[in-house]
């Protein structure tokens, strides 16, 4: 799809503001504050774009924490190769860019979440990028894959998991941060590290949600 990525950036910048993330206060980011306007805001302009409702605005417990364990070293990443998988705003490609990976490729299949990524690794002085493509099937160029938060429904969880074990049978680190989500296949998971992380009800269920990090095996 050809979009206008000023527009898109323009409409980024109308319905959000630059904050930063509890767990990740190193970046600022394009967020929305309240979640009811931006939803109501966008709902039609969304529809008769044809572009999916703004995920890209919040940044979900998953995505903070694969980025903090990337920031902290837990997940070693300097001069290796990096996909920051369904990537929404990019933070976790972020996280990779400033701790020193090589290259850093952030993927979506969301039109104003690619242009939600540039604003984002502008703003913050960061090389890294977006990329508007399914990547999977794609054959495995990257050292080390984060997923933040991405098993949250059934179909998407088929359609991407046997891709990410095969990427980890590939050769490539393969990390899954998930904050409970019913879909998340318990199979090939290893448990490395958890955290806290505050939310809002109205995002969530709760205002805390106890956020997981895997490491996938083959």
């Amino acid at each position: 799809m050809t979009r206008d990525l000023a527009g898109d950036q323009a409409f980024i910048r109308a319905h959000t503001e630059l904050s930063v993330a509890a767990l990740v206060p190193e970046f600022r980011l394009w967020l929305a504050t309240e979640i009811t306007p931006i939803w109501q805001a966008s709902e039609s302009w969304l529809e008769a774009e044809g572009v999916a409702p703004p995920f890209w605005a919040f940044a979900w417990p998953g995505s903070q924490a694969i980025a903090r364990m990337v920031l902290d070293d837990a997940i070693h990443v300097a001069g290796r190769r990096v996909l920051d998988f369904a990537a929404g705003g990019g933070l976790a490609g972020m996280a990779a860019a400033r701790a020193g990976a090589v290259d850093v490729e952030a993927a979506e299949i969301d039109t104003l979440a690619v242009a939600a990524i540039g604003l984002n690794a502008l703003e913050n002085g960061v090389d890294m990028r977006a990329v508007f493509a399914d990547v999977v099937g794609s054959a495995c160029r990257w050292d080390v894959i984060l997923c933040g938060d991405v098993c949250y429904e059934g179909p998407m969880t088929r359609h991407i998991f046997p891709w990410l074990r095969q990427m980890a049978r590939a050769g490539a680190e393969v990390w899954i941060a998930d904050p409970g989500r019913a879909y998340l296949p318990v199979e090939a998971l290893v448990e490395v590290g958890r955290f806290c992380i505050t939310t809002t009800r109205e995002l969530e269920d709760r205002e805390e949600r106890e956020t997981r990090v895997f490491r996938v095996s083959g």
